[in-house]
C-alpha cells in the first residue's frame, strides 16, 4: 500500500493540535494544575520574532524555554533522563584550546519515556497520553504476531475502537490513522537504515585509513569514534586529520 503523503501529522500530533490537551499533558509532566481559563497557544519563534524586529535595537521577550522529549521507541529507555548538547561538543583541550569551566553554549532537554506502563503517575494525570501509549502498544504487538507493520495498525485500530482506546480520537481520524503511522513508521525505518549504513560506510573508510598508514589500530580508533557518537562524516574528517 503506498503511502498517502497529505498525512504529514503523527498520531501524536494529532492529539495534542489543540489548547486543551496540551494544557492537560503540561500539567501532567510538571504536576501542577493550570485553571481551564489559562491561555495555550501554539506558536514558533517565527511568529515572535518577526523580520523587522531582527534590526530594532531593543530587546525583543521570547517565551521561557522548556524542552521535552517524549520517548515511546522500542528501545529499553529510563523512564526520566536529562539529555545535555554540551555533552556532544569537542572537548576544548582536543582543539588546542584552555579547557573552559563550562561551553558557552548549552540546551538540556527532558527525556520522558511514555511508553505503556512507564510514568504511570505521568499517564495517569493524563488520560489521554495514556490512552496514546496503550494504543501504540497495541500497535506493536499485533505487528510482531502478524508480521506486517500495516496489517498490524488495522488489527489495533479494531481493538482499541472496540475497547475504546482512545475512542473520540479513533471516532475522528480512525480512517487517517493508518496512513499517519505508516507514515511516521516508514521514517522512523528510513532514518534506522540510513544509520546503518553511515556506520558500515564509516567502518569501511576507517579500516581503508588504518591500512594506508600500516596500522592495526585502525578497527579500534574506528570503534571508539563509533562509540563517541559520531556519523560517518565526522568519522571520515576525524582520520582526516589523525593523518595529515
Amino acid at each position: 500500500m503506498s503511502v498517502n503523503k497529505n498525512y504529514k501529522d503523527s498520531v501524536f500530533t494529532a492529539l495534542f493540535n489543540q489548547p486543551d490537551p496540551l494544557r492537560d499533558l503540561y500539567c501532567a509532566i510538571k504536576d501542577v494544575t493550570l485553571p481551564p481559563d489559562v491561555p495555550v497557544s501554539i506558536n514558533t519563534l517565527e511568529k515572535k520574532v518577526q523580520s523587522r524586529t531582527l534590526y530594532s535595537k531593543k530587546q525583543v521577550a521570547i517565551p521561557w524555554p522548556e524542552f521535552y522529549v517524549l520517548y515511546n521507541g522500542p528501545e529499553p529507555f529510563p523512564d526520566d533522563a536529562v539529555l545535555r548538547l554540551s555533552d556532544l561538543f569537542e572537548k576544548p583541550e582536543e582543539l588546542g584550546f584552555t579547557k573552559m569551566a563550562c561551553p558557552l553554549l548549552e540546551l538540556e532537554v527532558r527525556v520522558i519515556n511514555i511508553n505503556e506502563g512507564r510514568n504511570k503517575a505521568i499517564a495517569n494525570r493524563c488520560s489521554k497520553l495514556a490512552e496514546y501509549s496503550a494504543f501504540m502498544a497495541k500497535v506493536r504487538t499485533f505487528r510482531e504476531e502478524l508480521g506486517s507493520l500495516e496489517e498490524g495498525i488495522k488489527a489495533a485500530i479494531k481493538y482499541c475502537s472496540v475497547h475504546a482506546i482512545p475512542k473520540e480520537f479513533l471516532e475522528i481520524h480512525g480512517s487517517e490513522v493508518l496512513n499517519m503511522i505508516l507514515t511516521e513508521w516508514n521514517t522512523e525505518d528510513a532514518i534506522a537504515f540510513a544509520r546503518e549504513e553511515g556506520r558500515e560506510e564509516g567502518l569501511e573508510r576507517g579500516f581503508e585509513k588504518g591500512r594506508e598508514r600500516g596500522l592495526e589500530k585502525g578497527r579500534e580508533e574506528v570503534m571508539e569514534l563509533l562509540a563517541q557518537g559520531l556519523t560517518a562524516e565526522e568519522i571520515k574528517v576525524r582520520l582526516a586529520k589523525i593523518t595529515n
